[in-house]
């Protein structure tokens, strides 16, 4: 099989990190959109969330990641110890993360659960897909806030749904693909079905948000619930 080139560049991103808690263990921070999880491969790639921080805070790493477009909350570690203990609680699936986002059409559900597994799409990267046979188990529960209309620059109204997302699994792109899947993609998504050129205007950016985030605290024991507002 040939090696699979990721071309993207990423376009500079001038919006501070906003460091919302900080101790001896760990930082929780509001990452900006447009702005790497992590420097990427190709050396245009270099400016991200840890290239940054490694500079504030030596030998941090970060405990999980946000897509390039989504904004919002990211825990750090200060070290490896406090990495692998909070690590830990990501896979007993006892970290508890909230989004939101907006979603083209009026969703008709007020509540429920999207169940599809999920796999990589092989001949499509960086895509996923949905996948029955071979994907691994996703589920993530969605809550509709409320429901709206935006006015296009065409003079067209789009209709416009805000759920509140949970995760109960941790598949990589899995709250953007599953929305795809229940037929009301994520607006300003270019790689699952929530951007054209009409949305271009109102909607410049990936309209998901890591709007909260319940851990325990490793050292101290105490439960931690960090929130960070909508951007939109």
């Amino acid at each position: 099989m040939a090696t699979v080139i990721d071309s993207f560049i990423a376009p500079p991103c001038q919006a501070e990190i906003d460091i919302l808690y900080q101790d001896d263990a760990l930082v929780v921070i509001n990452k900006p959109s447009g702005l790497l999880s992590l420097s990427g491969k190709n050396p245009e790639n270099w400016d991200s969330v840890h290239h940054r921080l490694t500079k504030v805070f030596a030998g941090c790493t970060l405990v999980h990641r946000l897509d390039f477009g989504t904004s919002g909350l990211l825990i750090i570690a200060r070290n490896k110890e406090i990495n692998a203990a909070l690590c830990q609680q990501f896979s007993q699936r006892t970290i508890e993360k909230t989004y939101h986002a907006l979603l083209r059409g009026h969703l008709q559900q007020d509540d429920g659960i999207i169940d599809a597994q999920i796999a990589k799409d092989v001949d499509h990267f960086p895509l996923m897909r949905i996948d029955t046979a071979t994907g691994k188990p996703a589920q993530s529960h969605f809550q509709v806030e409320r429901r709206t209309e935006y006015r296009l620059a065409n003079g067209h109204l789009l209709p416009v749904t805000q759920v509140k997302l949970s995760p109960l699994t941790g598949r990589t792109h899995q709250l953007r693909i599953h929305c795809q899947y229940l037929g009301y993609p994520i607006l300003g998504c270019d790689l699952y079905g929530g951007r054209d050129t009409s949305d271009i205007a109102p909607f410049p950016r990936l309209m998901l948000h890591a709007s909260a985030v319940r851990f325990q605290h490793p050292l101290s024991g105490k439960v931690m619930m960090l929130k960070s507002p909508l951007p939109f």
